[in-house]
């Protein structure tokens, strides 16, 4: 089956990408897929407070009772 890639393969992968998309395109990508990844970690993180306060709220309700 594959090997795993080494550092020649993985540089041949690079040249062949920036002859494909130019460094232009490539930078641009890089900068889009970075803030998605922001956008998603903050996503988790508002999930994450947001199911912490409604556990709060479960509490009280349950102490309330």
């Amino acid at each position: 089956m594959l090997k795993s890639i080494g550092p020649l393969e993985l540089v041949l992968i690079l040249l062949i990408v920036v002859v494909l998309f130019g460094s232009g395109k490539i930078s641009k990508i890089g900068k889009e897929f970075g803030e998605a990844i922001g956008l998603f970690k903050k996503g988790l993180k508002e999930s994450e407070e947001d199911e912490k306060k409604n556990s709060e709220l479960d509490d009280l309700e349950q102490e309330e009772k």
